[in-house]
């Protein structure tokens, strides 16, 4: 016979109405993530519209995301490698 997965429920201390709020708000906030994520491509396809270079552009957006020690020391450690490397 099949068990009543209602009671199961219950007896599991999980309230259906509380899961059903968590994944809606979470379906929400990806709708939110989607667009968001649509919209910055439509404003990357703009820049690389207007001549401007995508790489460029995306190690800037990386750059102001980093603290400015953080940034000062990647930097360092990059020039010193690159002079190691006779890059420099």
């Amino acid at each position: 016979m099949p068990q009543d997965t209602t009671a199961e429920v219950a007896d599991s201390g999980v309230s259906p109405d509380e899961l059903k709020q968590f994944v809606e708000r979470a379906e929400r906030v990806q709708e939110e993530i989607d667009a968001a994520k649509s919209d910055l491509k439509e404003i990357k396809l703009e820049l690389k519209g207007r001549g401007f270079d995508l790489k460029a552009f995306n190690a800037i957006l990386k750059l102001r995301k980093q603290d400015r020690d953080q940034r000062m020391e990647e930097e360092a450690i990059l020039e010193l490698y690159k002079q190691a490397l006779g890059l420099a």
